[in-house]
């Protein structure tokens, strides 16, 4: 990030007043292509779709070096499932079955890859059926298995990635994804997990996705307010199932090629079907631009727990804890994970804002380079949304005596370089 781009992101954010980032608005109304790499920089991506938080597709040549799309493609465009077998045949993956509901998901097993690839190869003999149901493998972590190879290179655009920064500190899991799986395959309608930002490329085949801006999915809860399973149904030409489906604006429809890369913005809902046989490589990730996103996310989510154990409230001891516990068993983090993960990050921008490092850049362990106008940006982003969370009611209630570092302390601490940095 170049200075006139963190002033540019800073007048944006002071614009916002706090309020979360792409918030309910019209739709684009189309959504962007991106021929060239060599025409295209990253503060072109930076304010012309981050910040804006609207949708875009790459074209092929942002990722024709990667390896995957070398190795695990036939000549031919298709899969290529000898190589797979050779190489990742006895990885157990995570399958899911489309032709099976549950709640607004699907049920998944555990496989061998071997056990899926002939599946799939049955499924397609079979003329694109099988009684064992539409199987489509999904969220399989390759990245974290000492198995990978050179399958991909991280694109620039998204090397701004606290997400998977934090998960990698804790080596632990993360958010990096391959879904691999027949024609007729899809993921139901959903907005990312914590309000994130996605990126997903096409290795081979095609896709097609669904995209409803923030707010436009409040159109399509039905009598119930349930949001729907499947945003192609006829079922939700019923005006008494569906009373306000009428004020939601048509979708963005966005067919991706192979090799193309879509940017998925922060709490857009969206729909996505494989139209060929389809492999892909994922990516959820936050940072600065959507870190309010995530932090409103959660006080959501905290609302919906209580809202639920809320006649239970003036019985059950630490009723405020337990809701913590069922909200981390339910989205995956809680206000006090929250707060390490702001912690941790914010402790790496502030050694590298320490080490003075002048017009350098310092690599991280994720082989990104982050410069200190990135790291100030985001330290300035990280208080903001520090001050909201320590501030709140229900993060006063928790016991931070055995934090390392108290909140306050690391809020006066990120203030304070703030100040100094600010004519960097």
């Amino acid at each position: 990030m170049d200075r006139e781009t963190r002033v540019f992101a800073e007048s944006h954010f002071r614009g916002l007043r706090g309020r979360p980032a792409g918030g309910v608005g019209a739709s684009p109304g189309r959504v962007d292509f991106i021929e060239r790499p060599d025409s295209f920089s990253y503060a072109d991506f930076f304010k012309g779709y981050l910040l804006p938080n609207v949708p875009c597709v790459f074209s092929s040549a942002f990722t024709e070096g990667w390896g995957s799309r070398r190795h695990w493609v036939t000549a031919t465009g298709k899969p290529d499932f000898e190589h797979l077998l050779r190489n990742y045949g006895e990885v157990v993956v995570p399958v899911a079955n489309c032709g099976v509901r549950e709640y607004n998901s699907n049920p998944k097993e555990q496989m061998l890859l071997r056990d899926y690839i002939s599946y799939w190869k049955d499924y397609i003999q079979g003329g694109y059926s099988s009684p064992r149901g539409c199987l489509y493998l999904k969220d399989w972590h390759l990245c974290r298995d000492s198995l990978a190879e050179d399958v991909f290179t991280l694109p620039m655009y998204f090397s701004s990635d606290w997400l998977n920064e934090y998960w990698d500190i804790l080596d632990v899991d993360d958010y990096r994804f391959i879904y691999m799986g027949p024609a007729g395959t899809w993921s139901p309608f959903h907005a990312d997990i914590f309000r994130s930002f996605s990126w997903s490329v096409n290795i081979c085949g095609r896709k097609k996705w669904f995209f409803f801006p923030p707010g436009q999915e409040e159109a399509l809860r039905d009598c119930h307010g349930g949001l729907p399973y499947d945003v192609t149904s006829p079922a939700l030409l019923d005006s008494q199932l569906y009373p306000m489906r009428e004020h939601c604006s048509p979708p963005l429809e966005v067919t991706q090629e192979a090799g193309e890369m879509v940017f998925v913005p922060s709490g857009w809902h969206h729909q996505v079907h494989n139209l060929d046989d389809t492999i892909s490589i994922n990516h959820n990730w936050v940072n600065g631009c959507n870190l309010a996103n995530m932090w409103h996310f959660l006080q959501q989510e905290l609302r919906a727990v209580q809202q639920e154990v809320s006649e239970w409230r003036d019985t059950m001891p630490d009723w405020h804890q337990h809701c913590q516990v069922i909200m981390r068993s339910c989205s995956g983090i809680n206000f006090e994970e929250f707060y390490h993960f702001l912690k941790i990050i914010a402790e790496r921008r502030l050694l590298l804002l320490a080490k003075g490092m002048g017009h350098g850049e310092v690599e991280d362990s994720q082989d990104t380079l982050l410069g200190r106008q990135q790291a100030a940006f985001d330290v300035s982003r990280i208080a903001e949304v520090l001050a909201s969370v320590v501030a709140h009611p229900d993060f006063q209630r928790l016991d931070t005596s055995m934090f390392s570092l108290q909140p306050e302390e690391l809020l006066q601490q990120l203030e304070e370089v703030m100040v100094t940095t600010a004519s960097l």
